[in-house]
């Protein structure tokens, strides 16, 4: 063979060689640029879920937004320890007394015993709710003296004037809060047992009259009632 047909064999393989280079070059392109665009979706797909700390704080926020705060205080006055014999021997329970009230007027005393402490609480709360009674409140007081009676207990409650305070202790201060009054001056007598002298309490605020209630059971105006 001449040298001319070699030269010319060889450019010709060169050729062949440089194509196929070429065309592998732009396929490797197509599938850098096609993976490029699914990384780009995947990021874009990324970039919009939340995490779960986001989710999580969304939910709580919706939660916290779907529930109302209740107008109603639970205040617990006793949580006491109860053995009962039978014929197995002794049943412990536990007893809790509880102040039921939304301080505008209503007010309550519940009282259940249950194995653990923590029913008990929850029995005794809704029990104080089942026996709601309204007081009558004068301008932050009650409207007159009262004495109230349960068991052994005895409690005083007479109206103060504006700053006085609640001057109760024990059971009865939780009573007279839950109930709305704000000014008052109270003494307990007989019987220290906190559930005589919440029910006396109780017993005490259901017993008062409003001055017009008094007036119209009479028959008489304000002005003769005052005077």
């Amino acid at each position: 063979m001449s040298d001319e047909k070699l030269n010319e064999e060889l450019l010709e393989e060169t050729a062949e060689t440089t194509e196929d280079t070429a065309e592998a070059t732009e396929e490797v392109n197509e599938i850098e640029e096609d993976i490029t665009e699914e990384v780009a979706e995947e990021d874009m797909v990324v970039t919009k879920l939340p995490s779960k700390k986001q989710r999580n704080r969304k939910k709580n926020v919706e939660t916290q937004e779907a529930k109302p705060e209740s107008e109603w205080k639970e205040q617990v006055v006793q949580i006491s320890r109860v053995t009962k014999v039978v014929k197995g021997g002794k049943k412990l329970s536990f007893r809790a007394v509880v102040i039921v009230g939304n301080k505008k007027g209503q007010v309550g005393v519940g009282c259940a015993k249950a194995a653990e402490v923590i029913i008990a609480i929850q029995k005794a709360i809704a029990d104080g709710r089942k026996n709601l009674i309204n007081v009558p409140i004068f301008k932050t007081t009650i409207p007159h003296p009262i004495v109230g009676r349960s068991g052994a207990g005895k409690v005083m409650l007479r109206p103060a004037s504006q700053g006085t305070g609640i001057i109760a202790g024990g059971a009865v201060r939780p009573v007279l809060e839950l109930a709305g009054i704000e000014n008052i001056l109270t003494k307990s007598q007989g019987s220290k047992s906190p559930l005589n002298a919440a029910y006396a309490t109780i017993e005490a605020l259901k017993s008062l009259r409003m001055f017009n209630d008094v007036a119209k059971k009479r028959g008489l105006t304000m002005a003769e009632l005052l005077n």
